[in-house]
Formats: C-alpha cells, structure tokens, sequence
C-alpha cells in the first residue's frame, strides 16, 4: 500500500499506528526517529494498519520523516484521529505517586506477584494463613528490585474456584497492610468491588482487575472514588476455539471501550494502566494469539496509557518448551519481559524478580551505551 492509497481507504475503515522499525540510539538520525512514549525506546517507522469488521484490510510501513506527508493524504475524520493517536505514542508517560513510593515510567519497572491463595498455579498455598510471612516475603522482592507488590487472594488459573468476597478480603488485607506500613508501593490483585475498597482503606495504592471493571457492577464507582491507577486487563467473556479477526485489533478496540467507560465513570485516563491480557483460561488466548500480541505489543501506545505485561510462567511458554512445567518457565518468562522492555512496556509483572530485574539492568546497560554521545 502506497501513501496515495491511503486517501482512497474506505469512509468506514479504521487506521491504527504501530511504531516499529527501533533504534539503538536518535543520534545521527535527526527527523528520522520519533521518541516512544517518553522511554528508553527509539522508532524510525510507522506501520499504517488499515481494518474493518475487526480485520486487517491494508497496510503501509511509512517512516518517520514522512510520517506528515502520510497524515496529510489520510481522508479528514481518520486525518484527525491517527494525529491524535500519533500525539499518544510519543507523549511521556508521568510517573506514578504510590504511597512514599514514586514509580518512573520512562523505563520498565517490575511489578512482583504475591499470591496468598491456597490454588495459584504458580505458588498457590505457600503464603496462606500466614499474613506475616507473605508480608516479609513481599519486602524482599521490592528488595529483589521489584518497584510494586502486586497481592492476589483469588486465582485465575484454568476452572479455578470463585472465592467468597470475604474470604478474599481475609487473604489480603492483613498482608496488604503490613507492606504498607513498611513503605512498599502495593497493588491488590482484584475483580470484586469489596475487595477493592478494603484493600485501598488498608493502604494499597493500585487496583489491578483482570475483568477491567467489568466482574462487578460496584467496581467502577468504587474505583472511581479510590483516585488510585486502576489496571484494566483485556479478557475474553466467552472464548471460542476459532477465534475469528484479528486479536491486536480486538484488543485494542476492546481496551479503548473500557477506557471509555472508565472515563465516563470519573476515572481520568491519567489514572488507567492497560494490560493485554496474555494467557489462556478467562483471558482467552490461544498460543498463537499471545504470540501476536507479544509481536505487536506497541500498538497499544495508541491508548495512551501505560502497559502492563503480565506473561510470567503462562501456559504458552510451556506450550513453546516441550509442556514444560510452572516452575521450569524462567528461560521463557525472561524473554518475554526484555521483548515487552523493547517495545516500550513500562511496567512487567512476574514471578522471578531476582533474575527479571538482572535481565533489565543488562538491557538498560545496553540502551545507556547506547545513548551516550561520542
């Protein structure tokens, strides 16, 4: 697809932005690189991806010092919106004010994972009943490295148990109020409205929903009075086998819905995280589904908003590696946080914190060299 072709695309298409084409370094490249999202992160290209009906009709890889040509050939209304979009990409994104606690987003932060249920695929039952260890085990992963302390009571493996709100709340709480006091910047890891106002009351400082607000009619007003970043996590209510589309598009569009009605509710988009949802069971993902989406991770600067990754342990990776087991998925956990880390992801939620965030201070070391002028 030529720039002239794209100002006869249909009245009825949608044109997303997708930055590519990364660079080591701007240096040299003056009016050929584009700065993503405020980050450590340099993109010479634009893919043009034009859809309708949620599919992939056109495309177009158009670079950066062409970018205002591409934009003026576009037809008015979409004109108006890739510019938009455009302004999104690049805008940096402010850093988050946790409690004592403040999280710079112009580089990848982790995000560790604190189960307290007796059924986490993962680790579930290490830290159950025992809200003084989970505590101290949370303080030594912020001294791992990790930046947020994100605590669950609920889990979201494959025909996982619902839990009764006040279970949940028992589970949490009590660990959520301990990494409080001791200064940690703490996420509570939640779909239930009760869940959320308890654990926010006890100190936590961002709500996480894998349901995007959607599990419970409570969760957007209690949200919304919380004033804290909210995470609002792509999944899919009903998966099917085939899934039809395009899921980079379908995430996408789903993301900006919630964003929306996040917005209407008195959420400020300011406030919003996004997480594309990776995974199987209530996310909905097969294999080659995450794979897109782990492909096409920078679309999703579009929104405006910060990512959240959370692809740690997930059954892909032992799709990938022979069905290997929860705990033999370090190898592939890592990989994924330095492909999100190159994408411009700013913050990457994992199990392995000691060695997710040696992988990012070899990466960093990387992109400092870099961008350090000769």
């Amino acid at each position: 697809m030529s720039l002239a072709d794209l100002a006869r695309i249909p009245a009825d298409a949608r044109v997303y932005l997708r930055p590519t084409g990364f660079v080591d370094s701007p240096f040299g490249f003056d009016g050929q690189t584009l700065r993503l999202a405020g980050g450590l992160a340099w993109f010479s290209a634009i893919e043009f991806i034009v859809a309708a009906d949620g599919r992939r009709a056109a495309g177009a890889l158009v670079a950066v010092d062409r970018l205002d040509e591409a934009m003026a050939s576009l037809p008015g209304g979409q004109r108006e919106r890739a510019t938009a979009t455009l302004a999104r990409i690049v805008a940096p994104r402010p850093a988050l004010t946790l409690g004592e606690r403040i999280v710079r987003l112009d580089q990848p932060q982790v995000m560790a994972i604190l189960n307290v249920t007796p059924d986490s695929f993962s680790d579930g039952g290490r830290h159950v009943g025992d809200p003084e260890g989970a505590a101290a085990a949370g303080i030594a992963l912020a001294a791992q490295g990790a930046a947020i302390i994100d605590v669950g009571g609920e889990s979201t493996r494959p025909r996982a148990v619902p839990v009764w709100e006040g279970d949940e709340i028992a589970r949490t709480v009590p660990v959520v109020e301990r990494l409080a006091a001791a200064g940690t910047a703490v996420s509570i890891d939640t779909r239930k409205a009760a869940v959320m106002a308890a654990a926010v009351a006890a100190g936590a400082h961002i709500i996480n929903d894998v349901s995007a607000l959607l599990y419970d009619a409570r969760s957007l007003e209690v949200a919304a009075s919380a004033t804290c970043p909210i995470v609002l996590m792509h999944h899919r209510e009903r998966p099917e086998p085939d899934q039809q589309g395009d899921v980079l598009i379908e995430v996408y569009d789903w993301l900006e819905a919630r964003i929306a009605a996040a917005e209407q509710a008195g959420i400020a988009r300011s406030r919003i995280i996004v997480d594309p949802g990776l995974g199987g069971g209530i996310f909905g993902k097969r294999v080659r589904d995450n794979m897109a989406l782990l492909n096409g991770l920078s679309l999703l600067h579009g929104l405006g908003c910060p990512i959240l990754l959370g692809a740690s342990r997930k059954t892909f990776i032992g799709a990938l590696s022979n069905e290997a087991a929860v705990t033999d998925r370090l190898g592939g956990s890592v990989t994924t946080a330095l492909l999100g880390a190159q994408q411009g992801v700013q913050i990457l939620r994992v199990h392995d914190v000691a060695e997710t965030v040696q992988a990012l201070r070899v990466w960093r070391g990387l992109r400092d060299e870099a961008l350090t002028p000769r």
